[in-house]
């Protein structure tokens, strides 16, 4: 059903004011008649939100170290005014739920995912709504059945009973704490004009788009209903009666505008709505596409509006883990941050929640695909029970139609590692074929969004569900395999929807070791997987560096992860690559420390977030060894528009004495790479990869830049054939200059004499646009430094390199 925005016949009362939680015991309080004789220590509560979001607040969240163990009872005054019925709408209550309003029973819930509408009557100013969230641990101790495997991450292994998120229920990925308690939006709705339900599909036929809608409508206004019209952007059509209340038919928009991912086009979105005599009923906007999965052979591959599109971007997590809040203000800086760092695909997992209407409204409006899973994980999930695949069923068709409109939806899936769980435990293909078991998944998805391509697992394909050269996978082979830099090829990876995990250092100087993520059983911990690459780029002891100059091995390691990045996009982004997509692990911290995240739990870039910003620009190009064939030098232009402009390629001596430059012009089609060879540019032999090693080497730097036809810097990369320094061994004067820049900012401009590696600015309460790029001698650079909001003070800062002796300051002109 899609999601009705608004209705200006309707009068709607969200329930946000009031709200208090209580804890206690588990069954201490048996019903809405023992909780009046209950002595209960009652704490203010945020509605929509959660438990450990109130003990938060109150500062006594510690007190309560496994949420899971507690019955929680919410309860708020509704002080309503108004005659008649009314429909109360519960849209998401974490777990086990029971609701009363005014001392009577009217609503038992045992789904976190599923969204409730309750006719309710004899409402009052002194009308009182509680809900009693039952303590999860005893409800699943009571259920039955052996799973027909065991895994280690989450626990208990009966958690394949609730229909509950596992955030707060993995062993070191993030705060230990469970997800209680109305969750979603609480609201009364009250009106002579009713929405039942409302499906409407948009669709490409040929260069139209079509829009087919069924409304089921009720109220007093229902009966004498004449004209009900459908609007989307321009176009109108009527929608005639084919039932009691039931009003249907189809609109027809000329060559409407296509919806593409910001990276490859325009975002284009039409308002979408209904006249209903003088009510309007907003059901949001839609984009007009067409999506299709290629996956003949081993290929993976996604085809937007015709084109092969490169997929990149992260895996999504979650803004508050504690509060899992959803308005639009809450996701808004996250996604923009998001669009602004070239990513054009966020995953939903199976281990968190299904986010709200608003974070699929931005990803429509800013262009980014969402890949959903569906909110399975690992388990060994028991959807042979009628009961429990009868709530999957309602919970799938719920989730999904409320996206019908929405043109960024581009992969639904059965869920996150539900079939390379029991592969990598040894069982056979009876076990890890998870189709027939998550069928009733497949079918309903299919139901409510056929334009959608479904996919069993991620990973899914190949001999074994996590064969990288076969369909989706969760690559790791770079990373935490800790395979060389050219397992990115070798390994021949069509598709990873899941990728490059590492112990992500954040911008400020924590613990080395805090909130580290290890796989429960692994020798090893993500942090070891960055100290393996800190050693292969740069040709160090990482033990002994940590040891004996610490503020060196926190510079490097800072830089380290965002530079395996870049190089494994750029691998990847080549026009002969297998590849056809990467999403990294993860975008966001679940809180502060080293983790995954290529965004701090405040919602900061992390150092490596400025590395996969230029990996996946638009406009890009890259730098392959390519052995005894020297240098592959890769344009690539996912743009709309060709792309006409000139390409440098330099080779540098000591970081400044240039011993071999060409200069080419280049044209590249839209939406399409090139591909080059550092010989062909130069027209003469270099040793440029050092393969041949006749002699010393003739340079330690082979420099890559493409420039637009105006000579505006689009893209800059370099190689390192002797790898790359670890600590300053050359001169170089490096300058900074502040000027007055774009919104209420400033632009930092930047350059040197030689070559200075891995540059970062720092400066407190400013948000920077770059950083950790190498500083090319005749190639200035600019970084825009924008105030945050809690600024203060005049911008004063510093720039920093791993190749610099000692920071360079600047402060910003007083006038």
């Amino acid at each position: 059903m899609a999601r009705l925005v608004s209705n200006s016949a309707a009068r709607v009362v969200t329930l946000t004011g009031g709200w208090q939680v209580a804890q206690c015991e588990a069954g201490a309080v048996a019903g809405i008649d023992a909780l009046a004789r209950a002595d209960l220590r009652w704490l203010a509560a945020t509605v929509p939100g959660t438990a450990a979001q109130a003990l938060r607040a109150a500062g006594a969240l510690g007190e309560a170290p496994h949420l899971d163990d507690f019955d929680f009872w919410f309860r708020c005054p509704l002080q309503w005014s108004g005659d008649g019925d009314a429909v109360l709408r519960l849209d998401g209550l974490a777990t086990v739920a029971d609701v009363w309003l005014d001392g009577k029973p009217v609503l038992h819930s045992e789904n976190m995912f599923h969204a409730h509408r309750v006719k309710v009557s004899g409402l009052g100013a002194n009308s009182e709504l509680c809900l009693r969230f039952s303590a999860l641990t005893p409800w699943l101790a009571a259920k039955k059945g052996r799973p027909r495997w065991k895994q280690h991450l989450v626990q208990p292994q009966s958690l394949r009973w609730a229909r509950t998120t596992q955030l707060g229920r993995i062993a070191s990925w993030c705060p230990p704490f469970a997800a209680v308690g109305p969750w979603r939006e609480v609201a009364l709705e009250q009106g002579p004009l009713s929405v039942e339900s409302a499906s409407v599909h948009a669709a490409l036929e040929g260069d139209d788009g079509v829009v087919r809608a069924e409304l089921r409508l009720s109220g007093p206004l229902v009966q004498g209903l004449g004209a009900v019209t459908l609007k989307v952007g321009e176009w109108s059509a009527p929608l005639s009666r084919t039932g009691d209340g039931v009003f249907s038919g189809a609109l027809r928009a000329a060559r409407p505008q296509r919806w593409w991912p910001h990276t490859h086009g325009t975002p284009a979105l039409y308002e979408v709505s209904v006249q209903v005599a003088s009510a309007t009923l907003s059901l949001g906007r839609t984009g007009f596409r067409s999506v299709k999965l290629e996956q003949g052979g081993d290929d993976f591959a996604l085809r937007l509006n015709g084109e092969r599109i490169f997929c990149r971007g992260a895996c999504w997590g979650s803004t508050d883990v504690l509060g899992l809040p959803s308005t639009r203000a809450d996701y808004a800086p996250l996604l923009e941050l998001t669009r602004d760092a070239n990513m054009n695909m966020l995953r939903v997992t199976g281990c968190g929640v299904y986010e709200g209407p608003a974070f699929h409204a931005l990803c429509d409006e800013l262009g980014l695909l969402v890949w959903q899973d569906f909110m399975f994980a690992r388990l060994d999930y028991p959807l042979a029970d009628p009961g429990f695949k009868a709530s999957v069923e309602r919970e799938v068709r719920e989730q999904v139609s409320a996206l019908e409109l929405s043109p960024s939806l581009a992969v639904l899936c059965g869920g996150t590692e539900t079939a390379q769980t029991p592969a990598m435990l040894g069982l056979d293909r009876s076990f890890f074929d998870v189709r027939p078991q998550l069928e009733v998944v497949e079918t309903t998805a299919a139901a409510a969004r056929p334009d959608v391509p479904y996919v069993p697992s991620s990973p899914w394909g190949g001999d074994l569900p996590f064969s990288v050269s076969s369909g989706c996978s969760h690559y790791y082979g770079v990373g935490a395999y800790q395979r060389g830099l050219d397992d990115a090829r070798r390994a021949e990876v069509r598709f990873a929807s899941e990728c490059l995990a590492f112990a992500n250092l954040p911008d400020t100087e924590p613990d080395f070791g805090a909130r580290v993520v290890r796989d429960p059983g692994a020798s090893w911990s993500f942090a070891d997987v960055r100290d393996h690459y800190l050693e292969l780029l740069y040709r160090v002891s990482a033990s002994e560096l940590r040891r004996e100059d610490p503020a060196r091995y926190w510079a490097l390691s800072q830089e380290v992860s965002g530079e395996v990045m870049h190089e494994v996009f750029g691998e990847w982004r080549r026009a002969r690559s297998t590849c056809r997509g990467g999403l990294v692990l993860q975008l966001q911290d679940y809180w502060a420390g080293a983790g995954w995240g290529v965004v701090d739990s405040e919602g900061h870039p992390k150092p490596a977030l400025h590395h996969l910003k230029r990996a996946f620009a638009p406009r890009a190009v890259f730098l392959t060894d390519e052995g005894v064939n020297g240098l592959g030098v890769h344009v690539v232009n996912d743009a709309p528009a060709a792309l006409d402009g000139t390409l440098t390629f330099e080779l540098l001596r000591d970081g400044r004495v240039n011993v071999g430059r060409a200069q080419a012009a280049v044209s590249v089609p839209p939406r399409r790479a090139l591909e080059l060879s550092a010989f062909a540019l130069l027209g003469a032999f270099f040793d440029v990869s050092r393969a041949y090693r006749f002699g010393p080497p003739s340079h330690d730097a082979a420099v890559a830049t493409l420039s637009d036809s105006a000579g505006a810097l689009l893209s800059q990369t370099v190689f390192f054939p002797q790898g790359r320094q670890p600590r300053p061994a050359r001169a170089s004067s490096l300058t900074a200059r502040c000027v007055p820049g774009p919104d209420e900012g400033w632009s930092l401009e930047l350059s040197a004499d030689a070559l200075v590696q891995s540059v970062r600015v720092r400066a407190a309460g400013f948000d920077v646009s770059d950083g950790g790029f190498h500083l090319v001698p005749g190639h200035p650079r600019v970084v825009r430094l924008r105030p945050r909001r809690a600024a203060r003070g005049p911008l004063e800062g510093e720039v920093v390199a791993t190749t610099l002796s000692a920071p360079v300051r600047f402060t910003a002109p007083t006038s």
